[in-house]
């Protein structure tokens, strides 16, 4: 066992404070990766205060991670010393199921998530806010060249979480697509919907992120506080993407839709979603939800993001100003996304 220095919530009401465990023993197929970064997702925050009540302690939080490869086991053939790797929210999955489906293994049973999961032999799993991590070669990524290592991480969460709902429900050339929120997610979405060739539209509370979306790709942004955009828009979208888990107006939303449009939920509200059939079915609307991406489509999306040079907007902190970052990320203060500098963990 290699021991392995990171941060850990010891228990939900406690921060995250400097944790020592143990990694595994390299594998023929395993990946030995020196983790440089790792980006800070709500959903690390949800986990590591049990607040999906799921949890279990001691946690070490963190899927967008990215780093360099320090050892490869005997069987690894994809990947060599000195390559520019990511791990996502997952590490395993079942590879004996009958339903076993490359392009839609994050929806299948058997899935290991990257931390506040367990392995097949009931080992917890432990996550990138660490100094390394050791994975399966089928679930280590490519990170292009081109892309910062520091930026890129985000899109091994944020991006995928946007890019698969994007291509999946084909956003593109003629397509009008409406992007709401404009936080860690809702900012991926505007890039990418953008490189993909779609119009985008931004609906956020108020205008005052509205220089920044049109900067980041969005032809249109417009206030949902204020009422003339429901009316304005009524009927407009084949698309909306929507990144906020805060409670809406869904049948409102709905009504922004063409004939045959889909709203889309990846944030996900603490309440059920009340929609009236009446804001569905003149119009043959659907309501529908999307989660990550396989490791196909992640490693599709990191070669687009390479081909389009797209990353996420980050704020660079050290280690130790975690806690203060996740209360940040609670008030919606920051853009867009946190991503922890691995350095700062040596010191």
């Amino acid at each position: 066992m290699a021991i392995a220095r990171g941060y850990a919530a010891t228990d939900a009401s406690k921060p995250l404070a400097p944790f020592t465990f143990e990694r595994r023993e390299p594998r023929d197929d395993d990946v030995v990766i020196d983790i440089k970064y790792c980006g800070v997702c709500h959903s690390d925050i949800h986990q590591a205060r049990d607040e999906w009540g799921n949890s279990t302690f001691p946690m070490v939080p963190g899927h967008e991670i990215v780093g360099i490869v320090r050892a490869v086991g005997s069987q690894v053939t994809r990947f060599k010393i000195g390559d520019r790797v990511g791990v996502g929210c997952f590490v395993d999955s079942c590879t004996t199921c009958a339903k076993r489906d490359l392009d839609l293994e994050q929806y299948l049973p058997g899935l290991v998530v990257t931390y506040n999961g367990a392995e097949a032999d009931g080992t917890p799993t432990q996550g990138g806010y660490s100094d390394h991590i050791v994975v399966k070669e089928g679930y280590v990524l490519s990170i292009p060249e081109n892309l910062p290592l520091d930026a890129a991480a985000p899109l091994l969460c944020a991006g995928i979480t946007l890019y698969s709902p994007l291509r999946h429900w084909k956003a593109g050339p003629g397509k009008k697509v409406a992007i709401v929120g404009l936080g860690g997610l809702g900012h991926m979405g505007v890039k990418l919907a953008h490189a993909m060739g779609a119009e985008v539209t931004v609906l956020s509370q108020t205008l005052s992120k509205k220089e920044d979306g049109l900067k980041l790709g969005a032809d249109h942004y417009y206030a949902t506080k204020d009422p003339e955009t429901f009316t304005k828009l009524a009927g407009s979208f084949d698309l909306i993407i929507c990144t906020v888990a805060a409670e809406i107006d869904w049948n409102a939303y709905l009504n922004l839709l063409k004939v045959d449009g889909d709203l889309v939920l990846v944030g996900i509200p603490e309440n059920p979603v009340p929609v009236h059939a009446f804001s569905l079915v003149p119009a043959r609307r659907s309501i529908s939800g999307s989660m990550i991406g396989s490791i196909k489509e992640t490693q599709e999306m990191l070669d687009f993001c390479g081909e389009h040079g797209i990353v996420s907007e980050i704020e660079t902190i050290r280690m130790e100003q975690i806690n203060e970052a996740y209360e940040r990320v609670v008030r919606s203060d920051v853009r867009y996304r946190f991503v922890i500098d691995m350095e700062s963990i040596k010191a």
